[in-house]
């Protein structure tokens, strides 16, 4: 019997598109989302050269394919080939999730919503609360809607180059209380809630970042993960964080509503998240 959860159905083709991709945890999350449902699913990671990617998704959709997870560093591209985008990868601009609709492509963007549910299933509050965000590349475009539809009190982009934070901040300024600048802008700010979407973590670096930036018993959040606490996951604990988590979550949270767009089904993400944090402490 092989691992494809066929029960006499069609089994439909899905696949993650990446450079460098062979370390995705994609394949499993969602053959683990298909057997708890019982849907009739393939998925495979699929390795895409630079300037190949256009050419990658044609032949995936020529061949049947039904639907793609996007990551690093195609989401961009993937946002200028879909036919029509949802509201959120619309103002992300960039799509990580591509639904295939007869002729055409449909692209979302689920990172946002993956990280807010995290944060919901761990008891973080967002609303009335006061949110830095560090990072003001890619992976902070898409949760910026996601986190001000939680209406916190002030969200800030901190940026190395503070103009890239204040220009992603005025872009955003419609959806909610959101302002952007360099580090040195935080010497005077305390924060509830601090969210690392920057690279910082996978070269074992740390933002600076000021010994008095959390309030009493914040919550910290780096959307890396790995066996070990990241280094700003060390730097929270050391300085009274209240809660310290790391991304495993929201993968497996915005693969969840990636299966929903494809599939119209939700499944439950908790075992899934369990069963990874073993493998990976392992």
């Amino acid at each position: 019997m092989s691992d494809l959860f066929d029960f006499g159905n069609r089994v439909d083709d899905y696949a993650v598109m990446g450079n460098p991709i062979a370390h995705s945890k994609s394949p499993a999350i969602h053959q683990l989302f298909a057997g708890q449902t019982g849907q009739s699913i393939h998925y495979t990671a699929i390795h895409v050269d630079i300037g190949g990617f256009k050419q990658a998704v044609g032949n995936f959709v020529a061949a049947g394919g039904k639907g793609l997870n996007i990551t690093v560093p195609f989401k961009q591209e993937a946002w200028e080939l879909v036919d029509r985008r949802s509201e959120r990868a619309e103002r992300a601009g960039a799509v990580n999730t591509i639904k295939v609709e007869g002729e055409s492509l449909y692209g979302d963007n689920t990172d946002g919503v993956g990280l807010v549910n995290d944060l919901g299933n761990n008891q973080v509050e967002l609303t009335g609360k006061k949110i830095l965000l560090m990072g003001a590349g890619g992976a902070a475009h898409g949760v910026l809607i996601p986190l001000l539809k939680q209406q916190p009190q002030l969200l800030f982009i901190a940026n190395r180059t503070p103009d890239r934070a204040k220009d992603l901040a005025d872009d955003f300024a419609d959806a909610g209380n959101i302002q952007g600048g360099g580090y040195d802008a935080l010497e005077t700010q305390q924060f509830d809630v601090v969210i690392n979407a920057t690279a910082a973590s996978l070269q074992g670096e740390l933002p600076p970042l000021p010994a008095n930036l959390l309030t009493d018993s914040a919550s910290c959040y780096d959307m890396m993960y790995g066996a070990k606490p990241t280094p700003f996951m060390q730097w929270a604990k050391e300085h009274g964080a209240g809660k310290v988590l790391d991304g495993l979550g929201m993968l497996v949270e915005q693969a969840a509503e990636s299966f929903y767009i494809w599939r119209g089904v939700r499944p439950e993400t908790a075992p899934v998240i369990s069963k990874l944090r073993k493998e990976l402490n392992a």
